[in-house]
């Protein structure tokens, strides 16, 4: 079995700083890319940031020069720095995994909640 668990969010006002940080367990063989995805209340799921397993990333044109995401391979986790933040960047963040272990597959986090004041 594999888990995926997020942390990190809250409740900030407009141009405050929070950290989240996405752990993958269980049996791994290895993780090939990771990413941040948000979801606002009555939109669709979209990509916030991904990074591969050697470090090349990609951002969402909304959130570029404010976000910065990183992976520690070692402990299987990924990290979404947020600064500059925005009340439109309130959203639930999930993580995705993509993962091999006898096969490859994606694995979802549960999400956590991010609000920003204004």
């Amino acid at each position: 079995q594999v888990q995926v668990v997020e942390s990190g969010g809250g409740l900030v006002q407009g141009g405050g700083s929070l950290r989240l940080s996405c752990t993958a367990s269980g049996s791994i063989f290895s993780i090939n890319s990771m990413g941040w995805y948000r979801q606002a209340q009555g939109s669709q799921r979209s990509l916030v940031a991904q990074i591969t397993s050697d470090g090349m990333t990609n951002y969402a044109d909304s959130v570029k020069g404010r976000f910065t995401i990183s992976r520690d391979n070692t402990k299987n986790t990924v990290y979404l720095q947020m600064n500059s933040l925005k009340p439109e960047d309130t959203a639930v963040y999930y993580c995705k995994a993509v993962i091999t272990t006898t096969y490859t597959f994606q694995s979802w986090g549960q999400g956590t909640q991010v609000t920003v004041s204004s």
